[in-house]
This record gives C-alpha cells, sequence and structure tokens, in this order.
C-alpha cells in the first residue's frame, strides 16, 4: 500500500517540486496551502509523514507541528520542516517545537526523497 504524505507550503511551486519528487519515489502526496488547509486534511486520510513549510498564512508551521503532536492521533507522524529560515535558533526551534527533521531551501529533490525514506521505509 502507498504511503501518504501530507505536504503544507504556501508556495504552489514548492507543493509540485515536493509533491513530483515524491511521486517518483511511489508515494502519494497530498497539498495543503497553509497550516489551517493542513490540519482539515488530516483526518480525512492515513497520512505517513507531514512535510511542513514554516512561514505561512492563516496557521504557520510551528503551530501546525504544535497542533499535530497535541492530538493523540497524529502525535506520531514523523514531521519533516521544509523552510528558508536557516538560522540556527529557528531549525533548534523548529526541532524542539516536534519536527523529526529540518532541510532548507533551495533544497535537492533528492535530499527531501532522502529524509522521507528513513521514515517511511
Amino acid at each position: 500500500m502507498k504511503k501518504v504524505i501530507l505536504i503544507a507550503d504556501d508556495s504552489p511551486t514548492i507543493r509540485k517540486f515536493v509533491s513530483v519528487a515524491l511521486t517518483m519515489q511511489g508515494y502519494e502526496v497530498v497539498s495543503a496551502c497553509d497550516g489551517m488547509e493542513a490540519m482539515e486534511k488530516l483526518p480525512q486520510a492515513q497520512f505517513d509523514l507531514v512535510i511542513t513549510d514554516l512561514n505561512m498564512p492563516n496557521l504557520d508551521g510551528f503551530e501546525l507541528i504544535k497542533s499535530i503532536r497535541e492530538d493523540e492521533r497524529y502525535k506520531e507522524i514523523p514531521i519533516i520542516i521544509l523552510s528558508s529560515l536557516a538560522g540556527s535558533a529557528e531549525i533548534e526551534k523548529g526541532l524542539k517545537s516536534g519536527a523529526n527533521s529540518y532541510l532548507v531551501k533551495p533544497f535537492d529533490p533528492k535530499r527531501v526523497q532522502y529524509e522521507v525514506s528513513k521514515y517511511l521505509n
């Protein structure tokens, strides 16, 4: 059965780029334009992993991670942050908020594939 990944990013280009890279690996990808939409989509499928940006309208990545980690149903889902925030303070805050990995944009699709495979293979 295909593993299902939820990606939350306000950039359609990033969503498409990540989606293509992961679809090529055999994953099913569901996109959300921000954290609010991601929270709406979470109950609609059995997600195996979440990839999120940090800077998004409505509900940012930090709030999304917090919401996921506080919900019994989703607290074990691996979360990868994909963000242009490259400072060590942001990376530390992201990992402390409950993310499993932190990737900085711009990124190599192979790096995303590798990070995802660490959690899903």
